[in-house]
């Protein structure tokens, strides 16, 4: 099963934003890297709104290397909940994404494995108030899907978190210090050229 909202082969990126977009932000991420949650917490919601006034669409590209390198399940199974968030629709996704990057454990815990303490954390989104995403959370439907995802990434020649792109350029979210850039820097970044 693929969920909604997703495209290439198996549906292996998940799209927010127009599907025949001039220009794509492609941006690579691990739902238990910190330096993720610094990226989507301070621009997060400039790239939601960004690509709701058709700047861009946003591809969601995500890795699980942190399940790999630390130990546990957390990465691979809030994808899979990110993937029924995405079967009932692109913004129900992306405030479940802000959501679980807002209440991200640390790296070495793993409560992201965790069906209870993801639905637990969907309760904020109204949208995901529904028995079909509860059940397919408690299912883990999408954990097959997952593991394609992940694969994908694994070949993509990606090889840190966060990366982003706007149409194959890299587009700096993080300043030195390893927090977000600012939105307008952001954004100055992001301008297809």
């Amino acid at each position: 099963m693929i969920p909604a909202n997703t495209r290439g082969q198996g549906g292996v990126t998940v799209r927010y934003g127009d599907a025949d977009a001039a220009h794509v932000l492609n941006v690579y991420a691990d739902l238990r890297c910190p330096y993720c949650k610094r990226m989507e917490l301070g621009l997060g919601a400039v790239m939601e709104q960004a690509a709701d006034e058709g700047r861009f669409a946003v591809d969601h590209h995500f890795g699980t290397f942190i399940d790999d390198s630390t130990g546990g399940s957390g990465s691979m199974e809030a994808l899979a909940a990110l993937g029924a968030a995405a079967d009932e629709g692109q913004k129900p996704f992306m405030h479940f994404l802000r959501a679980l990057y807002a209440d991200q454990p640390s790296e070495d815990v793993d409560a992201f494995a965790d069906q209870d303490t993801l639905l637990r954390l969907a309760g904020g989104v109204e949208a995901l108030h529904t028995d079909g995403f509860r059940q397919k959370v408690m299912e883990r439907t999408y954990l097959p899907w997952a593991a394609q995802v992940s694969a994908a990434f694994a070949t993509s020649g990606i090889r840190s978190t966060p990366t982003v792109l706007i149409d194959r350029t890299p587009v700096p979210v993080l300043n030195t210090t390893g927090y977000a850039v600012t939105p307008e820097a952001f954004l100055a970044g992001a301008t297809p050229q």
